[in-house]
């Protein structure tokens, strides 16, 4: 299907071409725009609503700021695509988070213009204010701006960076992004201060009276810049007791304005390009604004996959028989199974109820499941001190995501031996997101750490299995269940209970010559290879290893001592991994034996379906039956000889 941009965006190949347009064309170029990122999307997929929230001001930001000189820093990076339409990849927009194609998200090495690599939230202010610090120093008149969301704002990284901003006196500003929204609904003190700004009726009445008096009285020695500061501050203060948060941190405070008002927004723009120093604009918007659908289930709409722009409905796989859940889906049934049988389960999550389904529980237990906001820190550490008390406590994060935890992982969980269950979810490639948010590193991060269990399911009965032990009385250390995106592979899904021996892995099945080693989903990949390498004639065993650490010594001395020649498999990154847990038993033990790993290679994997990056990384089925012919080659030869 051919889309085509409307005239005045087909005209736009850089922000030079923008800055050519005059002030009241970029009411159509935003309307283009718009429509534009809706026609793509609903036939090719991708992030959908949060950058039809930031179209205006995407629009403004170029044509004001001398970008890519000016440095422009996106958080997250959801809301960047009408950044990148404008900055001369319109064209290559189709092939969005394809493979091969253009990065979701702000990319370095993908242009110019996109001065920072964002798909972790949080970061832009830090970002900006070191390229502000950078400019200071080398006398450049460069100007560095950074837009986060009010949900990214949660994080404490984005207040560090603040309350530095105040004092470093660089020539940064903050443009807050309001649309009480992350992906999920915003939540904490700060959802509600900023609710507070924005509606409160007495500042906004005043606000631009006080912005009009500024400008109009005789600064000059009887009138200060110093007494119109003190004057603004007090008369903010006067008409809103939450108008200082920012303006604490020493940041001069603008807003709040309509994000969706392109003529405002240009107007206030220019106006602090020219102010000094550390400043934040406070701008209100609506995700998904202009496409009604999307404005009203902001989170529905969040990723919604391929859909019917007209009649909004979204595509879904259409199939006859009963299909496999996704394993996010079954964590989040389960724990409500088991939290009904033991009161002292909770469940957190940091600003992922949806993508973990942790939102089940929400909706049932309120008082025992909570969404603590884009906070990884936190949630670990209020997880452990939950756990002091005697709380069974189930920290749903993903993968990439424990990475921001890991100093409370260690310090606050592992060292204090407490029984914190994470449930690592999107572990391993999760296809069009990219190496931002592969979960490639937790096994070699985690199985340094001492005291920690680390496993992995095989398909959805493994997993409820495990979730299972791990909230037994008998568990009293930290435990890892980490399990791929997407779904599994057990359409009847719901079975009964079943402890697991913590360490104790399964032979599912003998063979001759070759054993392959899986650790969790992997599993699946390993038995479609082994049905394909029965049919010539070869026969491997197969072992599901289901832990990590502590990994099956007695099953490991089983298979060193039957086969020596030994593949390892495994959704996570290679050095450190699985793969080399099993090589270190093997030189401790003084076994010899050839052994291929597979998994993730010591290279950033990016974007693609998961399907695509697997095949890429060899560690799909076909890959495992090629490990396997590679080790048996000889035997092979010899077979084509004595047939031929």
């Amino acid at each position: 299907m051919q889309i085509t941009a409307g005239a005045l965006l087909q005209s736009i190949n850089s922000p030079e071409d923008l800055k050519k347009l005059n002030r009241e064309q970029l009411h159509q170029v935003c309307d283009e725009l718009r429509q534009f990122i809706v026609d793509v999307v609903s036939v090719h997929g991708g992030h959908f609503a949060a950058s039809l929230g930031v179209v205006e001001l995407s629009v403004a930001l170029h044509y004001i700021y001398n970008t890519p000189y000016d440095q422009l820093v996106w958080d997250v990076g959801h809301q960047a695509y009408g950044h990148k339409i404008l900055t001369g990849r319109r064209d290559q927009f189709v092939t969005n988070r394809k493979y091969k194609g253009l990065s979701g998200f702000p990319k370095r090495t993908e242009s110019e213009y996109d001065t920072f690599g964002v798909g972790h939230s949080s970061t832009s202010i830090s970002a900006a204010l070191g390229m502000a610090m950078a400019a200071k120093y080398k006398k450049e008149n460069r100007k560095s701006v950074a837009v986060i969301g009010d949900g990214s704002m949660t994080a404490g990284m984005a207040f560090e960076a603040m309350n530095h901003a105040g004092v470093a006196d660089s020539d940064v500003l903050i443009i807050l992004n309001d649309n009480c929204m992350s992906i999920d609904p915003n939540v904490g003190a700060l959802k509600e201060y900023l609710t507070d700004i924005s509606t409160s009726p007495a500042y906004n009445k005043v606000r631009d009276e006080v912005w009009n008096l500024m400008g109009k009285l005789p600064v000059g020695k009887r009138f200060t810049k110093g007494m119109a500061s003190k004057l603004e501050a007090g008369l903010k203060g006067m008409v809103s007791n939450s108008s200082n948060l920012f303006e604490s941190l020493k940041l001069r405070y603008f807003g709040p304005i309509d994000g969706h008002n392109i003529t405002k927004l240009v107007d206030t723009l220019k106006d602090l390009k020219e102010i000094p120093g550390p400043k934040l604009l406070h701008i209100i918007t609506v995700k998904g604004k202009g496409y009604s659908l999307a404005e009203q289930d902001q989170t529905k709409w969040h990723a919604p996959g391929l859909f019917d722009k007209v009649t909004g409905e979204i595509y879904k796989k259409k199939v006859d028989t009963p299909q496999p859940p996704k394993y996010q889906d079954v964590f989040g049934h389960t724990i409500i199974e088991l939290a009904e049988k033991n009161k002292h389960i909770m469940g957190v999550t940091p600003a992922m109820p949806s993508g973990s389904s942790l939102k089940f529980m929400m909706e049932k237990m309120p008082d025992r499941a909570f969404d603590v906001g884009i906070c990884e820190q936190h949630a670990v550490t209020l997880s452990a001190g939950l756990a002091t008390q005697g709380m069974r406590v189930f920290c749903n994060i993903y993968s990439s995501f424990i990475q921001r935890g890991y100093d409370q992982v260690v310090h606050d969980v592992a060292i204090q031996k407490l029984p914190v269950i994470f449930c690592l979810d999107r572990a391993g490639l999760v296809g069009e997101d990219g190496p931002t948010h592969h979960g490639c590193y937790d096994i070699p991060f985690l199985r340094c750490i001492p005291n920690m269990v680390i496993s992995a399911p095989m398909n959805e009965q493994e997993l409820r299995n495990l979730m299972y032990t791990a909230q037994l009385p008998a568990n009293q250390s930290p435990f890892v269940i980490r399990y791929p995106r997407g779904e599994g592979v057990m359409p009847e899904w719901r079975t009964a209970f079943e402890e697991i021996t913590i360490g104790k892995g399964r032979k599912l099945k003998d063979g001759d010559e070759v054993a392959i080693l899986s650790l969790g989903h992997t599993g699946n990949f390993a038995q479609a290879a082994i049905r394909e390498l029965r049919s010539q004639g070869l026969n491997p065993a197969h072992y599901d290893m289901r832990f990590v650490k502590p990994i099956d010594e007695t099953l490991l001395h089983e298979v060193f001592s039957k086969y020596n020649k030994i593949v390892t498999v495994e959704d996570g990154a290679i050095l450190g991994g699985f793969g080399s847990a099993v090589l270190e038993f093997m030189n401790q033990h003084q076994y010899h034996a050839q052994v291929t790993l597979l998994g993730i290679p010591d290279r950033l994997v990016e974007h693609g379906t998961p399907k695509e990056l697997h095949r890429e990384c060899a560690y799909d089925a076909q890959g495992i039956a090629d490990a396997v012919r590679e080790l048996l080659k000889d035997k092979i030869q010899v077979h084509q000889t004595i047939a031929g």
